[in-house]
């Protein structure tokens, strides 16, 4: 009986992972000058965007869902779409108080 000793390998290498990470450090740095800069009403919208960046690629390469089944990503998909509709009526809320 021979056992097979071929591993395959599941996920990004160490490269890229700190690619990522230096990434997300480049990201955070983004959120704290762009906290320290009036752009009035763009502030929001520049802050949601880099975090929506930051948590694409935290989802996708960390928690591995760029190697998941298409249905599982879709779920996954699906969960933050209702999530944006959620902010989004929260927004149009607080905007028109």
């Amino acid at each position: 009986m021979t056992h097979d000793t071929t591993h395959t390998h599941h996920g990004p290498g160490y490269g890229m992972l700190t690619g990522i990470w230096c990434g997300l450090l480049v990201l955070t740095a983004v959120t704290v000058w762009v906290a320290g800069v009036n752009l009035g009403f763009w502030n929001v919208v520049v802050a949601m965007a880099v975090a929506t960046a930051k948590a694409t690629l935290v989802v996708l390469i960390f928690m591995h869902l760029k190697y998941e089944n298409w249905v599982f990503k879709g779920f996954v998909l699906m969960t933050f779409a209702i999530l944006a509709i959620f902010i989004g009526f929260t927004f149009f809320d607080t905007a028109y108080r």
